[in-house]
């Protein structure tokens, strides 16, 4: 556990970066610090790992304060990862990843075994090991950090805006990927982001805080959404936060049927049908303005399908997304091998928010 009494910062200039913060970190959690810049969340968050003194108040790590031993072996024990990856250009994907099991007294085998180990882990293709940061993506370099940041297997892991610097695209498929790896691992990570989207989507608990250092409020994503603490939670979560909320709730649709042809296949008649490949996976919409008497189907007569609906999840959120965001009004349901099941309506949405709601 990571705990934060009374911790304060303040600068030279008098200005106070962190306010009396009492604050605790549960252990094999991702716990967020979200805020405006100039809040204190980076600081507070550089303050566990000393690379930021601090300048009164206690922080403890397993009930030991970090104050009392060196903070260079502080720092050998804690995962670090910062935007844009941070990486030594000079050196290869794997000695960069190697780069703490080393300072550790590792050998040069056991340390590379390691990162070539976690490479794996983290999504990055073998063939990378021999390249330099300039010849992989930003992605890429993120997925780097990651791993160099896990490689001595750190109980807690910081991770200091890690994925602003990528497109959203990308971005998503970090936030996902920091999921799964998190199921896997169960490290206590402490994570500092601007975004309140990607604060509810990764945190156990999210930490709100407002200029000036003081902590606005900590609670669950769930709690956060539907029960600011004051106005300045409130506007700062934003008016959109009910569809937020849709995503901590979740409920078993019901599942409609689909009309569903392969490509290669003739046009069926009807005004939308869903295209699915040789597995049943969705390609995307045939639309009636698009069709060829007798033609086969291919991909440049397809319609984007909008967002699919996992219901292995059961997320609510996810399911009135893919409605909403098919082009044909019928959100397309799918297995966890990707493999289209039915349909979901907006009203079997709402429906069943009632439903919820009414049990809550």
């Amino acid at each position: 556990m990571i705990e934060f009494r009374g911790v304060t910062k303040r600068f030279p200039d008098g200005t106070v970066a962190v306010d009396a913060l009492d604050l605790a970190v549960e252990d094999g959690g991702i716990t967020v610090f979200v805020g405006p810049s100039g809040c204190g969340k980076t600081t507070s968050l550089r303050m566990i790992n000393r690379m930021v003194e601090p300048t009164g108040g206690t922080i403890l790590i397993d009930g030991e304060d970090i104050l009392a031993g060196d903070a260079a072996t502080l720092r050998r024990g804690i995962g670090y990862v910062i935007q844009q990856a941070g990486l030594f250009p000079h050196r290869t994907i794997i000695d960069n990843i190697a780069t703490v099991p080393m300072l550790l007294g590792w050998s040069k085998a056991k340390a590379r075994a390691r990162a070539a180990e976690l490479m794996e882990i983290v999504g990055l293709e073998s063939e990378m090991a021999r390249r330099y940061p300039s010849q992989l993506s930003g992605g890429q370099q993120q997925r780097v950090g990651v791993a160099r940041a896990l490689a001595a297997d750190p109980p807690i892991l910081l991770m200091d805006e890690p994925f602003s610097a990528v497109d959203p695209v990308v971005r998503e498929s970090l936030q996902d990927e920091l999921l799964r790896l998190q199921g896997e691992l169960g490290k206590t990570i402490v994570f500092v982001t601007h975004d309140i989207d990607e604060a509810v989507k990764l945190g156990d608990k999210v930490a709100v805080f407002r200029t000036g250092g003081i902590l606005a409020q900590y609670d669950e994503p769930g709690v956060l959404l539907t029960r600011p603490a004051d106005g300045f939670v409130d506007g700062f979560v934003g008016r959109d936060r009910g569809y937020r909320g849709l995503g901590f709730l979740s409920d078993e649709l019901p599942l409609g049927r689909l009309a569903t042809t392969r490509l290669g296949s003739a046009a069926p008649a009807g005004a939308w049908t869903l295209v699915v490949d040789h597995a049943d996976r969705p390609q995307g919409w045939l639309a009636d303005r698009h069709r060829v008497d007798g033609a086969a189907v291919t991909a440049e007569h397809l319609v984007p399908g909008g967002s699919l609906y996992d219901v292995a999840s059961g997320s609510l959120r996810s399911a009135l997304d893919a409605a909403l965001s098919s082009p044909s009004g019928q959100g397309v349901a799918v297995d966890a091998e990707g493999r289209v099941v039915g349909s979901v309506s907006a009203d079997d949405v709402l429906a069943a928010l009632a439903t919820a709601r009414a049990a809550a």
